[in-house]
């Protein structure tokens, strides 16, 4: 079954981040249950995530808002696999859907916001706005792009920058560990589904 999704370009004209809007045909496929993927070794390379292994059971499992945003967060920094930035999603607020203290409202105990967890200064050095409002680090769209500027950066582009670049986004070892086998299994599920599909989000009919 085909299915019909936007995807979303970006370009950043005089500071504010704007958006084209491009229907695309997508291809269906089977959507897993919450939590139902689990982290698989990992994999990096530079701008992306693509490592070749098994498709895991199951769809993307993300949210079509999230799916967007991190596609938009991608655009941002030119090189930089969606897939990495749906990593850090996954394992910072299972995509916005976390009911922590800070995910959707409020700030973690470190001081966190969003659903990518920015602390707010860094927000507000990576920050720009996705809809002409005031960038919000609560808003997906606002914090993917943030966080593609942060992850651009840190150099997450540059050769055998991606590691680090995470590193930086949080000093964990683990963490990038489990960012990198998310992504891994992200890039899997869409290279299983065959040449010219793409990402098909939570939700989709």
């Amino acid at each position: 079954m085909v299915v019909k999704m936007i995807l979303a370009l970006v370009t950043i004209v005089g500071g504010l981040l704007m958006i084209v809007a491009l229907p695309v045909v997508v291809l269906a496929g089977a959507v897993g249950a919450v939590g139902s993927l689990a982290p698989a070794p990992g994999g990096g390379g530079v701008g992306g995530v693509g490592a070749a292994g098994p498709a895991p059971t199951g769809g993307l499992d993300i949210p079509a808002a999230a799916l967007v945003a991190y596609q938009l967060g991608a655009a941002a920094c030119p090189g930089l696999s969606w897939t990495v930035l749906a990593g850090i999603g996954k394992v910072e607020s299972d995509h916005g859907r976390s009911t922590l203290p800070g995910v959707s409202s409020g700030a973690n105990s470190a001081g966190a916001e969003g659903p990518l967890q920015f602390l707010p200064a860094t927000f507000a050095e990576y920050a720009v706005s996705t809809d002409g409002l005031a960038p919000s680090p609560y808003d997906i769209d606002d914090a993917a792009v943030a966080a593609g500027r942060l992850l651009c950066a840190d150099g997450a582009t540059a050769p055998g920058g991606l590691q680090s670049a995470i590193w930086s986004y949080n000093h964990s070892s683990a963490y990038v560990a489990e960012v990198l086998a998310w992504a891994s299994r992200y890039a899997a599920t869409v290279a299983a589904a065959g040449p010219g599909a793409r990402p098909r989000s939570a939700g989709a009919p």
